[in-house]
């Protein structure tokens, strides 16, 4: 893997998520770049449909904030896993804002070539994210052996 594949990527979360410099985005990701993301259908292309989607979740959680936890690179690939966590203070898949911090976890895998990412694969805890909103419910504790 090339030696600034890491500055690439940490390029992203630093400049792109948590300082919101959107603009960086055409600098890191090649144009046909695929966006795949476990709680979505199908995929977003290209640089333009992931600015659009960092929007989405700062209008949502204005003070979002990402934090890699740790990486690994091998070969094309870098694997990111990391924690965003934000205040709920704007509308997010049709639900109204809560003011409930939350506190998600995820992991993207990112193919790169020719010093861009050309591809990511994202999955992460959109289940956790709904339960702190207070969409769906926690899991109940399980009844003991004895209990009735």
């Amino acid at each position: 893997m090339p030696i600034d594949a890491k500055a690439i990527v940490r390029r992203l979360y630093e400049d792109v998520w948590n300082k919101r410099r959107l603009d960086v985005v055409s600098d890191l990701f090649s144009p046909s770049h695929a966006l795949r993301d476990n709680n979505s259908s199908g995929s977003s292309v290209g640089p333009e449909a992931y600015r659009i989607q960092v929007a989405m979740y700062l209008a949502a959680f204005p003070d979002l904030h990402l934090i890699v936890e740790d990486t690994v690179a091998e070969k094309d690939k870098l694997v990111a896993s990391w924690t965003i966590s934000g205040t709920h203070k704007g509308e997010f898949m049709g639900i109204r804002p809560t003011h409930t911090k939350v506190s998600i976890e995820g992991i993207t895998i990112h193919y790169l070539a020719n010093g861009k990412i050309i591809d990511s694969n994202i999955s992460w805890d959109a289940l956790g994210l709904m339960r702190q909103l207070g969409v769906f419910p926690a899991l109940a504790k399980p009844k003991g052996a004895g209990s009735r």
